[in-house]
């Protein structure tokens, strides 16, 4: 195991799979020389040079749709956009196109193509760049949503989304890039698309979070466990779609209670999904409505204070276990 950042492990992921694969190549604003607007891909374009390490103009339609031709030539483009809010501008090539050529050619063009770059909030960047889109791409049948939460995970799914035969839209956040954790070093880790982890077990109280509101789920479980005595699971689903349900309905069988956090707003969010589907399945094991916290319904403030309200809280993930737990 080697201890390091998100930012580090996704370098690493990428390094390996441009090493094992010839076929795969990444393509972005300032990649190459700059070496990523967040050093993702940093020391990438000196070591393989700039037909695998590619820098693309300011045109996410553009290099979007350059991208999905060479996947269906038979490469597997990494597109890095330097946040997902500028992958609106790219939505017709990575909906209308890369979601749905398998389909439309009949089975004849796989996809095999890695959407990647910050997604959600980042620090005081104001309304246009704050927004967690998750559950937009998730609406499209043939995207795979992929949202690591760690440094462990990020490697692991990058390279299986790399992998993959299949669009995926790898959606990190750029607050945890300088996160440290352990790391396997084996150059063949891989994490499979589409299983949940249950990142801390626990009895009283599920909390099903992602992405940057890991971190806070498991600081507000340690919390909880130290002034009420009460027992908090933490699931993260890892990836969005598949969703992985199944773990999320066996936790709440056991803890008979449930708290969804997530950075996106609440109205017709991957948190109502995860509510509906445990109402189908898990009905009848609730001993308590199902809780959400999501950011508030407004475009993100630029100010400090007023963004830190917008956004969840360890605080506010406590008081809703509290509500859900009587306390």
């Amino acid at each position: 195991m080697a201890t390091m950042t998100i930012r580090d492990a996704l370098n690493q992921a990428l390094r390996e799979e441009l090493i094992r694969d010839e076929n795969v190549f990444i393509m972005g604003e300032e990649v190459a020389e700059y070496d990523g607007a967040y050093k993702v891909t940093r020391g990438l374009w000196k070591e393989f040079g700039d037909k695998r390490v590619v820098d693309a103009p300011i045109t996410e339609l553009g290099f979007a749709g350059l991208g999905v031709g060479a996947a269906m030539a038979g490469l597997r483009p990494v597109i890095e956009f330097m946040t997902w809010n500028f992958s609106i501008l790219a939505a017709d090539q990575i909906i209308n196109h890369a979601a749905k050529m398998l389909y439309m050619s009949g089975g004849e063009f796989n996809i095999p193509i890695v959407f990647r770059g910050p997604n959600g909030s980042a620090y005081q960047v104001s309304s246009q760049h704050s927004q967690a889109l998750e559950a937009m791409y998730a609406n499209f049948p043939g995207l795979k949503v992929v949202m690591p939460s760690n440094a462990a995970d990020a490697k692991g799914l990058l390279k299986s989304a790399i992998r993959d035969d299949n669009p995926v839209i790898f959606m990190e956040q750029e607050r945890m890039y300088g996160m440290k954790a352990e790391v396997p070093e084996d150059e063949d880790f891989t994490i499979p698309l589409g299983v949940a982890d249950v990142k801390r077990e626990g009895t009283d109280c599920t909390i099903v979070a992602r992405s940057m509101t890991v971190p806070m789920a498991l600081e507000a479980a340690e919390k909880i466990k130290e002034q009420f005595d009460v027992s908090v699971e933490v699931v993260d689903p890892r990836t969005i779609k598949p969703l992985d349900i199944d773990t999320i309905a066996n936790s709440v069988r056991k803890t008979n209670r449930l708290v969804i956090v997530e950075e996106s707003h609440s109205f017709a969010s991957v948190g109502a999904e995860i509510s509906h589907q445990i109402m189908d399945s898990a009905f009848d094991y609730l001993d308590a409505p199902i809780k959400r916290i999501s950011t508030e319904e407004t475009p993100m403030p630029y100010a400090k204070n007023l963004e830190a309200l917008a956004l969840p809280s360890v605080d506010k993930i406590i008081a809703a276990v509290k509500e859900v737990c009587y306390l």
